[in-house]
């Protein structure tokens, strides 16, 4: 019976360990995590994205002018507006050999509406040998609801942005949603 209380101790113990270490594990994932600003915003990419490949937030991108920022929406899209400088790579069209020309060991951060397809986008740089590449979480919606500048293709400052869909267009709060080519694009509106 006393060895059954010490095995018992024991295994108390062990418990209590493999807990702390859970909640510490866990605890540091979401203070690592990259976030947006609206909370309802916030939850539905927590559950949207896989979280597989590096993310920033649009707090933590470094002040470095040598970013690259490759655009994974749609041509539709991207010509509506699109960050300045942005290379558009696309996501149903994406092809790594397009990129051949690109320096693998810059930085680059893509994105698209809210970090979905960039997220896919970005793994595939990874596998692709491209070394410092991250998704932008809450992509372009997240740029312009922080008050950041988009650009159209004639490179004037624009407040137009595509809703990508108007299931999607409810996560661009601020700037001015273009549903233009939805019809073409997705058989609606």
């Amino acid at each position: 019976m006393l060895n059954q209380l010490k095995m018992s101790k024991k295994m108390i113990v062990a418990g209590i360990l493999i807990l702390i270490v859970a909640l510490f594990v866990t605890f540091k994932n979401v203070q690592a995590q990259a976030h947006v600003e609206s909370n309802s915003f916030d939850l539905m990419l927590s559950t949207l994205l896989s979280h597989d490949v590096p993310e920033l937030g649009i707090k933590d991108i470094p002040s470095d002018s040598n970013i690259v920022y490759l655009d994974a929406r749609e041509k539709s899209e991207y010509d509506v507006s699109h960050i300045k400088n942005a290379i558009w790579v696309g996501y149903d069209t994406f092809n790594a050999d397009q990129l051949a020309s690109l320096d693998r060991e810059a930085t680059y951060i893509v994105y698209c509406s809210v970090g979905y397809r960039s997220e896919k986008i970005t793994h595939q740089l990874q596998v692709n040998g491209f070394l410092f590449v991250s998704n932008l979480y809450g992509g372009i919606f997240e740029w312009v609801n922080q008050n950041l500048p988009v650009y159209d293709n004639t490179d004037n400052a624009t407040a137009k942005v595509h809703g990508y869909s108007p299931k999607w267009g409810i996560w661009l709060n601020k700037g001015e949603k273009s549903m233009s080519n939805l019809k073409n694009i997705y058989g609606v509106m």
